[in-house]
Parts: C-alpha cells; sequence; structure tokens
C-alpha cells in the first residue's frame, strides 16, 4: 500500500466516532430511531467480536451497518479497505494482496470472499466509554477506479475527514437553515461520493442517515417519506434522469446533490423544476476527497470549499486544502479564475487535436448529453495507430435517427470533431456509481480493447 499519512508532532486530541449529545437520532433505519448513544453500544460491541487482523473490506449494503462497521473496525486498531468496486474478483484480489484482510458484510453471500465475516443480526450492545479513535492514525484507504491505469491506494484519517466534512456541511448548510438534515441516498456507501456526503456527514455533524439505498424512482420516493424535512437527496445523474422522466411525485426536498459523472445543466434545471429545492453539484476525487461545488442549473463556474484553492499546472492541477497534508496532483486541467472560481477544462489524456483543432471528450460528451432525446452517452476517441484517432459515440435515445443526431451536433459542435460512427443501445454499462469503462465502451463498438 503507497498510501503516507504525514504525523504532527503535536499529540493528537482523540476524535469522537458519532459527535453530539447522546440522544442525538443520528440515523433512521427499519422504521425505527436509533441514537448516538445506541449507535455507540452497537460499535462497542461490534468491535469486541471482529476477527483479528489489520484490514477489513466492508461489503455492508445497510447504511447504518456499514456506518457501525467502520468505527468498530477503527476502534480495533484496524483499517477499512474500500475497493474501487465490489465486484467478487475485484475483492478478492484486494484480499489476497493486502497481508492481515478480511472482509465483512451483512448479507450471506453467494460468492462470499474469503474470509469473509458475517456482522451479528441484530446487532449487539455493550457498555463503556464513548468509542474514540486516534485523528492521525490511518482510519480507511480507498482506491481509485484504475479507469486511467493501476488503481491507486490514498489513505484516510479521520482528522481528514472531519475537516473536509466540515467544509461540506459549511458550504451545504443554507439548504437546511439550521435545522436537522435527513440524509437518503442512492450511492452505495463504499463510493468515496456515498462515504462522504452519505456517511461521513452524519457522522461528524447533526445530520441522520437513512439505512437503506433507494435504486428505483418509487424506491427513493418511499425513503424519501420515511424521514422528516429538512430531505436531502444524494444521487448521481443517472439517478436524477430515471427521477425526472419517471413521473414519480417526491415530498419536499430541501436540496440533492450529485456527482460521479457529468451533470447536464439542462438535466439540472429540469430537476429543479419538476421537485423544488437545490440540486447543487460537487468536485472530488478519491485522492483530495470533495473539494468544490456549483449550483449546475444556474452556474458553469466550480466554488472551492471553504480555504480550498487550485493552482494550474501545465499537466493538471494542483488542489491545496485545509484538510490535505499538503498539495495534492490531479490530472485534470481547471481555468481558474482571479476570484478563485474555476471552469474544468478536461484531462490531458482526454484532450483532442484533430485538423489543428482542440477540444475534450467531456465537453464533446456534454454537448451530445444535451441534444433534445438522448437520455445518456459518450463520446469515445478510437485508437487508431498511424491515423488520425476519430471519435465514436454511444447513445441511448428514443425516437432519434442517426441522422437527426448529427444535424443537432452540427449546430453545436466543429465538423473535425462529429462522431463518425454512432452506436445506439439500450443502456450504457455503468456502475452503480455511474461511471464507465473504456474497455466496454470499446467492446460495444466492436473496437479492439
Amino acid at each position: 500500500m503507497s498510501a503516507v499519512i504525514e504525523r504532527s508532532s503535536r499529540p493528537p486530541r482523540p476524535c469522537a466516532l458519532g459527535i453530539g449529545p447522546l440522544q442525538r437520532v443520528i440515523a433512521r433505519s427499519g422504521g425505527g430511531e436509533i441514537t448516538v448513544a445506541t449507535f455507540h453500544g452497537h460499535v462497542r460491541a461490534l468491535a469486541a467480536q471482529l476477527p483479528a487482523g489489520q484490514h477489513a473490506v466492508n461489503l455492508c449494503q445497510d447504511r447504518y451497518r456499514f456506518l457501525v462497521a467502520l468505527c468498530a473496525v477503527a476502534l480495533r486498531g484496524q483499517v477499512t479497505l474500500l475497493p474501487p468496486s465490489r465486484a467478487p474478483a475485484v475483492v478478492a484480489e484486494l484480499l489476497a494482496r493486502q497481508a492481515g484482510s478480511y472482509a465483512l458484510g451483512d448479507q450471506a453471500l453467494e460468492t462470499a470472499p474469503s474470509p469473509y465475516w458475517r456482522l451479528p443480526e441484530p446487532l449487539g450492545q455493550a457498555d463503556g466509554p464513548a468509542p474514540e479513535v486516534d485523528p492521525d492514525a490511518v482510519f480507511a484507504v480507498a482506491f481509485t477506479s484504475g479507469s486511467t491505469g493501476a488503481p491507486k491506494a490514498f489513505a484516510k484519517t479521520l482528522g481528514q475527514f472531519r475537516a473536509s466534512t466540515a467544509q461540506l456541511v459549511a458550504a451545504m448548510a443554507d439548504l437546511w437553515d439550521g435545522r436537522t438534515p435527513s440524509i437518503v441516498a442512492t450511492v452505495p456507501p463504499q463510493h468515496m461520493f456515498g462515504l462522504e456526503q452519505s456517511v461521513m456527514v452524519p457522522l461528524l455533524s447533526n445530520a441522520t442517515l437513512h439505512a437503506g439505498r433507494p435504486f428505483f424512482p418509487q424506491d427513493v420516493a418511499r425513503a424519501l417519506e420515511q424521514v422528516p424535512a429538512p430531505r436531502m437527496l444524494i444521487s448521481t445523474p443517472m439517478h436524477l434522469r430515471a427521477l425526472v422522466d419517471s413521473g414519480v411525485a417526491l415530498p419536499p426536498i430541501a436540496g440533492c446533490v450529485s456527482a460521479t459523472a457529468v451533470l447536464e445543466q439542462a438535466l439540472a434545471q429540469a430537476f429543479e423544476a419538476r421537485f423544488g429545492g437545490q440540486l447543487r453539484e460537487i468536485f472530488g476525487s478519491t485522492e483530495t476527497c470533495i473539494f468544490a461545488c456549483r449550483r449546475t442549473a444556474l452556474e458553469t463556474a466550480w466554488t472551492p470549499l471553504p480555504g480550498v484553492w487550485l493552482q494550474p499546472q501545465p499537466d493538471g492541477t494542483l488542489v491545496h486544502a485545509p484538510h490535505l497534508a499538503g498539495p495534492v496532483a490531479l490530472a485534470d486541467l481547471m481555468q481558474v479564475h482571479a476570484d478563485g472560481r474555476f471552469h474544468l477544462r478536461g484531462r490531458q489524456a482526454d484532450l483532442l487535436e484533430i485538423a489543428g483543432k482542440r477540444a475534450s471528450l467531456g465537453e464533446l460528451t456534454g454537448r451530445l448529453l444535451a441534444v433534445p432525446g438522448v437520455r445518456d452517452a459518450v463520446m469515445v476517441q478510437l485508437d487508431r495507430p498511424g491515423k488520425v484517432r476519430r471519435t465514436a459515440a454511444l447513445v441511448v435515445a428514443r425516437d432519434l435517427s442517426e441522422g437527426e443526431l448529427l444535424t443537432c451536433l452540427r449546430g453545436v459542435m466543429d465538423p473535425v470533431f462529429l462522431p463518425r460512427r454512432i452506436r445506439f443501445v439500450d443502456a450504457l454499462p455503468r456502475t452503480d456509481t455511474g461511471k464507465l469503462s473504456r474497455a466496454q465502451l470499446l467492446r460495444l463498438l466492436g473496437e479492439p480493447t
């Protein structure tokens, strides 16, 4: 594991696992409320039962049990590993690579990793002092998706999460106006976006999490109805489009936060018009945690969170933030304005140069997604050694022909970047967080991978 955490020379102050008064409701699960006192009892009891080891892969699907297991592992002095995918092969590879590791979860898995330890049902209770951990000790290790290379490990401390969560809450608190927000999320807690927004915010602020992970629009509506206002929905563009298109009615929401894929402005505007509440898009990474946000329906520029500033580099951007031990380099190219806000200009690897003209795949995909009738889409540059690397497109659209699509694109895209191949598909092979694998896209296009 290559991730390194720098430590302060000062004695660290212990970091509480679950803040606020003991009677605070930290979660709602199975129709009932769970207080911080009950949560502490669950964490203490589970920590005493965990198997010996150094690392644990947390596969819990129930969001509350994920939180309990995450904190119990830390209280036991172990480190949670967050692989880029919960696919059995990915988990098995990680367990084989990390000495003294095991997987734990709350389900009887058909294909269980080895070793696999299942949480007891029901969770037990144990008395004792409030659980605390060293804020400078490695709390979790997150792995990048590997879409641009081999997955890389990045260690996170609870002290870092505490600082980044404070920044995030400061940027979002106007949505719930001093009240206690209820958080419902469609994204898994194992993903960094889901971890930060739906697990760390309830753990380290006064928010309350909903233990479920609704997927279909009707399930999202039902979950939101089960929690009191102000309600916050944590989701992805894929789920938001499904909600807008479904015709489902949602109870009043204070706001919604989106990430993991580009959110088109038209979709953001449609969501706000349909459901009310502000839709905020956040910018972050496994390397940095969340560091910027914007209200996509009204603006295109990103606003850094408090204390964050960006430093453009020829091949990317350095991110400076209070929760980072030092500047972190990202491959994203940013145009930073005098007021600190910035526009994303793509990644060096995504930049296209054809006939002396330049564009980014992200920008072209955004224009493709904005075409009326397109439900989902992606632009891909084909690998053609020794030839001009033309673009292709995979498109999910109803009642839209290739000719009609190209006519729309000619009005918003330079002809050299128009896709030379277009394939209409029923759905793109997105992961549960909305990401796409280049290898899978090329296979759909019939290209070598």
